[in-house]
């Protein structure tokens, strides 16, 4: 059965038309199969312009966490929501899940105040229920249907779906589950920013002490060592009774205090590396604004071992453009218009051989 995965957004930030992420538009390569799982895209880098949107993309991609879960959402991450030239004062939001054979079909549109306006779900192209909660009115045969003994009281609800999901026994196994546990699972951090995330969990209180395990420090200070940085590391209870991380040199140094951009953003990787188990989705902004190519590519190479696990990732390092490493429906191009995988951006018929690198700088992708 053709699976389908595919979300589209509107309204919302610098997106005033309609943009589309189609992860089920793969091709027939025989090489890094690794970046394709049950039929659809699973690692991702997308490239653009500096200001072109693509954090806004992983923005936009993510906001369903927002109104289906309790997980953390970073603040002010969403300031300035709709498009300053949307002339319907709503954002649209359109997601196609495929889990097992099933397809889920949700869609929502939310106001300036990141509160929803209109829900609507579909599961195999049966009509759920679709809400409007400017009116208050709705179509809601089918939830009836999937959960008779249901106790409607939608006052003040915020998702039809949410409440319908927490308070209707279904199977692990349904497709809505899924739907939930994946959207529950999702997980978006920027490598800029100490720990601002979306998602995975309602907290990050470890995010400064999950280090101080023994075999977990030792494993970070051979990765750092394995990404060209030397330094040792230690740990140090200081005056205040507090643990601290610090390099362990002579005099020992603070190591959030004293660590490069690149070296923390390393412990930002590493921290949601080793602690976000069972992720759906994982979008890392601007993952190697501070790494050196061979850094970076290492990283890739290390993503692209969680194999359940989707990946996009967002670059201006054009030295990752390279079939050595991914392939080229799993490479994108953000522009103002559209999000273009490369293959969909030339008529050119692109081959394991050629270098995607150089067509790129040459402008084969301008389209």
């Amino acid at each position: 059965m053709y699976k389908r995965q595919l979300f589209e957004v509107a309204g919302f930030k610098n997106f005033k038309n309609r943009f589309s992420l189609d992860f089920s538009d793969v091709r027939d390569y025989g090489f890094n199969t690794d970046c394709v799982n049950n039929d659809l895209i699973s690692k991702m880098i997308i490239y653009g312009k500096n200001s072109i949107g693509k954090s806004n993309i992983g923005l936009a991609l993510f906001d369903i966490v927002s109104h289906l879960s309790v997980k953390n959402v970073t603040p002010n991450l969403y300031d300035y929501y709709l498009n300053v030239e949307n002339a319907n004062a709503y954002a649209a939001f359109h997601y196609v899940f495929s889990f097992d054979g099933n397809e889920i079909d949700y869609t929502y549109h939310k106001d300036e105040k990141q509160s929803l306006l209109y829900e609507k779900l579909c599961l195999n192209n049966d009509l759920v229920f679709e809400y409007d909660y400017e009116s208050k009115k709705g179509v809601m045969e089918g939830i009836r249907k999937l959960s008779p003994t249901l106790n409607w009281s939608l006052q003040d609800v915020d998702s039809v779906l949410k409440y319908v999901m927490n308070n209707t026994v279904l199977d692990e196994s349904h497709p809505l589950r899924l739907m939930m546990e994946y959207v529950n699972n999702m997980l978006w951090f920027r490598s800029l920013d100490e720990n601002r995330y979306i998602g995975y969990k309602i907290k990050s209180n470890d995010y400064f002490d999950f280090i101080f395990e023994e075999d977990i420090l030792k494993e970070f200070e051979t990765f750092l060592h394995d990404s060209g940085i030397d330094n040792n590391l230690t740990v140090k209870t200081d005056h205040d009774g507090i643990k601290r991380l610090y390099f362990d040199t002579d005099v020992p140094l603070p190591f959030f205090k004293v660590a490069s951009s690149g070296t923390k953003a390393l412990y930002t990787f590493f921290y949601w590396y080793k602690t976000a188990k069972n992720v759906s989705l994982m979008f890392i902004d601007e993952f190697d604004a501070f790494y050196h190519y061979e850094l970076a590519e290492s990283i890739v190479k290390l993503l692209e071992k969680m194999k359940t696990t989707q990946v996009i990732l967002t670059s201006h390092n054009t030295n990752l453009l390279t079939n050595r490493i991914m392939r080229p429906d799993c490479y994108f191009i953000l522009t103002k218009d559209r999000l273009t995988s490369l293959v969909n951006a030339t008529d050119r018929e692109l081959r394991e051989g050629h270098n995607l690198e150089k067509l790129y700088m040459s402008g084969e992708f301008n389209g």
